[in-house]
């Protein structure tokens, strides 16, 4: 009869499927051999394993048969079936020494393919721009570094050996068959539908559920993502239901579970289809065995080697009758993979790329536009779970700005929510490239200026200061991971948070939580300036950074602010025009373009947009704040 090893195996072919999508594009079984090539030697180990294991599994049933014949004729002595039998346990120890050693290198390949892969697309993703990140679907970039690159490596592991090993046993099991008795194999292999058909129609059922587990499992996954991070559960905590959540996630659990129990039945049912064939199969070999023994047209250990030999007849033709399915699911997930490592970054550095100088902290527009980069340019379909198509031209976000922050100048951009400021920001450490015009740092184009040198020249605090769910000293190791203690209290210092930090019973290795929300804004706020001033670049960005503070908070950091934007190029995003009461030159953003600038007093003075919107924020009461003091 069939062993489970082999009858499980069999069911797991019929349960795999090709995923759904694109066709697979020409030159991918090269680039997968061309993944294959470091383990090439691993690889031949390998196979080579795998046809001793089956030459050994047909020659032992042929042993066992040749015990027989000589114990039925009384033919030799004892001790030649004593070292017939020793053969046979020879081989079984030397079949188990390369299980454990195909096994080794299976290991070996496998984890060595999902590390290769995983490693590509980890560093290949690290270097895509932002609005990559803002389009793609976190849970389905992940799946790529998990699923798809375990389907992969599953090509160079389970369905390259199963394939291999299944043609060798077949076809050396059903030659020795036919030199045994070509009447009894012939009359196996046509039982062979007798599964193979029933086995279809289980396996395209087990794919039918296995798809909607599938999906009903990323459901549950998700929900599970939103709802335990900090955002989530505060969200729920203060708006949700908590009966709807716990109704909603139990319904899609409870049809996971019903989903389980079908697939154990319909996978018992395929198994014990295997079983039942595999014993009529061997009660025919034995009846019809038997009666050709009595008419001495058949040796008794001929009928014994053909039972023990059918054993390994069903699973190989029933696993290689859906090889194709095997084969076409690894070719989908090593297109899935390629898919994401052939989408070329839309910023990187120019071939003749070089270091932003050191001596110039200047920055300067000169008649930039720029609109944002459309789906097609930046993410891929598949990545986009809610990707609708896109119609007509992007619309231009900038348009013509011009302007120049001298080194050491701080320079505000004010406008409405929408008016392009952030946009402006955002062109400066090249998070985005320009669509027309020229953006310079230190008199570079910073098309032009190496990535590296770019970071390290330019430092961002956002309204909504990132931190890992790490320790202080961690978040603040990031910008300089060579910092020495010193160096990080005086940062601490200068952001104005270094007594409360020092006041921690963990001290700088107290961990801050997921996204810092154990801290409090005006916290996380300082911490963040704290790691500008750390970094120490010659340009600082501030994007709103006391926009969503009580006044006590803002007041704090604005202090913290006077230390990091000393003697430094500073753009800054303001919400509360007080704040930039002393900016050396204040930029009014409106609709993409720059309709007015000048100091606080000139544009005052002038009456039109910025004396409006100071107006208006003064009649609100929203003028408490100290401006910002830059002392050089």
């Amino acid at each position: 009869m069939s062993s489970p090893m082999t009858s499980m195996a069999a069911m797991r072919s019929f349960q795999r499927q090709p995923k759904a999508g694109r066709e697979i594009p020409k030159g991918t079984v090269k680039r997968i051999l061309g993944i294959a090539g470091p383990y090439r030697r691993d690889l031949t180990w390998f196979l080579s394993l795998v046809v001793v294991s089956a030459v050994i599994g047909v020659v032992t049933p042929l042993l066992a048969g040749d015990i027989v014949n000589r114990i039925a004729r009384l033919d030799g002595t004892a001790g030649d079936i004593v070292r017939i039998a020793l053969f046979i346990a020879g081989l079984a120890v030397l079949d188990a020494g390369s299980s454990l050693a195909q096994r080794w290198y299976s290991s070996r390949i496998g984890e060595g393919v999902i590390y290769d892969l995983r490693a590509r697309i980890f560093a290949h993703v690290q270097r895509m721009p932002v609005a990559f990140f803002t389009r793609t679907q976190t849970g389905a970039l992940v799946s790529r570094l998990n699923n798809d690159v375990i389907g992969a490596q599953q090509a160079f592991t389970s369905t390259l050996s199963g394939v291999v090993s299944n043609v060798i046993g077949l076809v050396l099991t059903a030659g020795v068959m036919f030199t045994l008795s070509w009447q009894i194999t012939l009359l196996s292999i046509v039982m062979v539908p007798l599964f193979v058909l029933p086995a279809k129609r289980i396996g395209a059922k087990l794919q039918e559920i296995t798809r909607e587990s599938y999906g009903l499992n990323a459901s549950m996954n998700a929900t599970m993502t939103e709802r335990f991070n900090v955002s989530g559960a505060l969200l729920v905590k203060l708006f949700g239901r908590p009966e709807a959540e716990v109704a909603s996630f139990s319904s899609r659990a409870a049809r996971v579970r019903d989903i389980g129990v079908l697939s154990a039945m319909y996978g018992r049912t395929f198994f014990t289809a295997l079983t039942l064939v595999a014993a009529l199969a061997t009660a025919l070999v034995y009846g019809l065995g038997g009666s050709l023994a009595f008419d001495g047209s058949l040796s008794p250990g001929a009928v014994v080697s053909l039972a023990l030999l059918l054993s390994r007849l069903y699973g190989p033709l029933t696993a290689l009758s859906n090889v194709r399915v095997d084969v076409m699911s690894a070719m989908v997930s090593f297109d899935r993979v390629f898919e994401v490592l052939d989408l070329e970054p839309m910023i990187s550095d120019a071939p003749d790329a070089r270091p932003v100088p050191t001596t110039d902290r200047s920055v300067e527009f000169d008649r930039v536009t720029f609109h944002y980069p459309t789906a097609s340019e930046v993410s891929l379909a598949s990545l986009e779970d809610l990707s609708l198509p896109e119609h007509g031209e992007e619309a231009t976000v900038l348009h013509e700005v011009s302007f120049r922050a001298e080194p050491g100048q701080l320079v505000a951009l004010v406008g409405h929510s929408g008016a392009g400021k952030s946009t402006i920001a955002n062109l400066v450490p090249r998070l985005y490239d320009a669509t027309g015009g020229t953006v310079r740092v230190g008199g570079l184009d910073v098309r032009q200026a190496t990535a590296d040198s770019l970071r390290d020249s330019i430092g961002v605090v956002s309204q909504d200061a990132h931190l890992f769910h790490d320790t202080i000293r961690a978040n603040l190791l990031y910008a300089r991971p060579e910092a020495t203690e010193e160096q990080l209290w005086t940062a601490l210092t200068g952001a104005r948070i270094a007594a409360l930090i020092a006041s921690l019973p963990d001290g700088l290795e107290t961990v801050v939580g997921d996204r810092g929300y154990r801290m409090s804004g005006g916290e996380k706020q300082r911490l963040a300036i704290a790691r500008v001033l750390l970094k120490g670049p010659g340009v600082v960005i501030l994007d709103e950074a006391t926009a969503h503070l009580d006044s006590e908070s803002e007041a704090a950091v604005q202090k913290a602010l006077d230390a990091a934007l000393a003697g430094r190029t500073s753009l800054v995003i303001a919400h509360r025009l007080s704040t930039i009461r002393a900016a050396d030159l204040i930029l009014v953003v409106d609709a993409g373009r720059i309709v007015e600038q000048g100091t606080h007093e000139e544009l005052l003075a002038l009456g039109h947009r910025y004396a409006d919107l100071y107006r208006t924020q003064f009649s609100s009461g929203e003028e408490t704040v100290s401006p910002v003091v830059v002392s050089s």
